[in-house]
């Protein structure tokens, strides 16, 4: 049972920064105060580059903030704790190690004896259901087993905290549904040694299926969007209308904030800085396909397609984020609807497509016509794309960066705006374009 006046861990004021390349710090995270509570398993959901795993990471004592105060079970946390364990995206396990020895690796720093470490791994590898693969080494293992090895590692320090950064993210579907069932079993019969998780995921119905509270962050920087209950009582049915009501106002959220986001950057040195996100062409042309077919007719909710199309939500956003910045579409209250141009570019052949996408570009993405203009003005119609990396980064993340000049640059070419030289990483004019 969630015990709300037991915080066990306290972020008060959380705000962390890195610096670019110019020295000049990047936010983060601003001002971010949350509680994980006793009992309960907390989901810190949110677009990639809102902070979640530096979040989650902080909450542990792995990394120190630039501001701002973490308190475990009321005392400061300067560093990692001994009740606090952590769960990866990946298996992090040791090769040349057997299943038990890579599971007594994480009771070394305890100080037990050989026999008390011995019976703490075994006791974990039987719980989570490893018992007989105490000889195997990683490479005998599937994905989701090698995957159980580490929730071993974890739980054997019977730990008060137990961190989950994206752990089922790395499975296939069905490994994933059993391991995640699995978890749940033993979380609801309390047979797992821990008070408390908090789990970092991007999968939507994931976090509604799993956890008691849901904390949304946006980006540019961190910050806490929205705190979302979840107050069903498990085992969770994914078709019930309340679970769905949850899920729909996770994507409102993040539907809201993205647009926001958008406007935000437009309003900035003239949108040139306006972080685009990683969509290739042939999937906004296919969800613009989709759309415009039967049933959809023109607009379909995010969550539909995601579970339509078996797409977590860091793979249809940018989809969707795309193109309701080249404004085939709009992002609304958690759906997503084709513009009247998108109703064209559906009904229209390649070289029809190729123009309007090329009309949108000089119209609606300012840096891709920014580096038009400039092509346009240099005497050799040429630019080097270090010359477009230094302005990016002067606002953005080497990260984002990168990402932000890389679809202007792939957008660009479809649209045959202009060229693009890898060898000489140079930007070319083409003569016809515009």
């Amino acid at each position: 049972m969630v015990d709300a006046s037991n915080a066990i861990i306290d972020l008060r004021g959380i705000c962390m920064a890195f610096a670019k390349r110019s020295g000049e710090p990047l936010a983060v995270l601003n001002d971010i105060n949350m509680s994980l509570r006793g009992g309960e398993i907390l989901g810190l959901l949110g677009r990639s580059g809102s902070g979640k795993s530096t979040l989650l990471r902080i909450a542990g004592g792995l990394i120190r903030p630039t501001s701002g105060e973490v308190l475990y079970q009321g005392a400061p946390l300067t560093g990692p704790a001994e009740g606090i364990a952590v769960v990866f995206q990946t298996f992090a396990l040791f090769p040349w190690l057997t299943v038990l020895q890579n599971v007594e690796v994480g009771l070394d720093a305890l100080g037990l004896r050989r026999d008390q470490s011995r019976q703490r791994a075994q006791e974990a590898i039987d719980l989570i259901g490893l018992d007989g693969f105490q000889s195997a080494y990683p490479r005998e293992l599937s994905g989701g087993m090698r995957q159980r090895v580490g929730f071993a590692r974890a739980i054997a320090v019977r730990p008060d905290v137990l961190l989950m950064d994206e752990p089922f993210s790395a499975l296939d579907v069905l490994t994933a549904e059993t391991l995640r069932t699995d978890f749940l079993d033993l979380w609801a019969e309390r047979q797992l040694p821990t008070k408390s998780v908090l789990m970092v995921t991007h999968n939507i119905e994931e976090a509604a299926l799993m956890c008691d509270r849901l904390t949304v962050l946006a980006t540019n920087p961190g910050h806490i969007a929205a705190e979302i209950p979840v107050p069903l009582p498990r085992p969770r049915n994914r078709l019930d209308q309340e679970f769905g009501n949850i899920v729909d106002s996770v994507y409102a959220v993040l539907t809201a904030r993205t647009v926001a986001s958008i406007g935000a950057f437009k309003k900035t040195h003239e949108g040139r800085v306006q972080p685009l996100p990683r969509a290739a062409v042939n999937r906004m042309s296919g969800l613009i396909a989709i759309l415009a077919a039967p049933p959809y007719d023109g607009r379909a909710e995010l969550d539909t397609l995601a579970s339509t199309l078996a797409l977590k939500v860091d793979e249809l956003f940018p989809i969707a984020e795309g193109l309701h910045i080249l404004e085939f579409a709009e992002l609304k209250d958690g759906a997503l609807k084709l513009t009247a141009a998108g109703h064209v570019f559906a009904r229209s052949d390649t070289d029809g497509r190729k123009k309007l996408f090329r009309e949108h570009l000089l119209r609606f993405v300012p840096l891709t016509a920014h580096i038009y203009r400039v092509l346009q003005e240099r005497d050799g119609r040429s630019a080097p794309r270090m010359r477009f990396e230094v302005e990016l980064e002067d606002h953005l993340n080497r990260h984002d960066a990168e990402r932000t000049l890389r679809a202007a640059t792939a957008w660009g070419r479809y649209a045959e705006l202009f060229g693009y030289d890898d060898k000489t990483r140079a930007f070319s004019a083409m003569p016809h374009a515009g």
